[in-house]
């Protein structure tokens, strides 16, 4: 019997994959657990339409970070940082001041475990701060650290 997968079953295949099985195991184990459902015609258009809807999905979701990335290449955010002896920083500059001088500064809506900062800031000057706004798509801030 042929079984389109619903949920991704270990050793026997991924999710959306179609696969042959022994007639008792999918009728004891994969369709009364929901795992998956019997490959018939219906259920392959089915499953046809969804990896089509969920491939335009992931296209548009491209198409939104790439444009995100350029508008966040564009500009800089500012920030300062006290000062002690010598002209030497005082304290550092984390990623979650970073989000939110985003936020004020630019109007962008950046979750702070997207900024890839290693560690935090300790000195004045300018940064190249990356931010990974998709799996394909990374993005890199001018940080700009002054004197308070």
């Amino acid at each position: 019997m042929e079984i389109v997968l619903l949920q991704d079953v270990k050793s026997l295949g991924k999710k959306g994959q179609v696969v042959k099985v022994n007639d008792g195991y999918a009728r004891n184990f994969i369709l009364p657990k929901k795992l998956g459902v019997e490959a018939t015609a219906k259920n392959l258009n089915d499953l046809k339409l969804q990896k089509a809807n969920a491939e335009k999905v992931a296209a548009e979701q491209l198409a939104a970070a790439k444009a995100l990335a350029a508008e966040i290449e564009a500009k800089s955010v500012s920030l300062t940082m006290k000062a002690g002896e010598g002209g030497r920083a005082f304290g550092s500059i984390s990623g979650k001041e970073i989000a939110e001088a985003v936020s004020k500064q630019l109007g962008l809506e950046i979750d702070k475990k997207k900024l890839v900062l290693p560690e935090p800031i300790r000195t004045f000057g300018t940064h190249e701060v990356p931010i990974k706004l998709h799996r394909e798509v990374t993005a890199k801030l001018a940080v700009k650290v002054t004197e308070a």
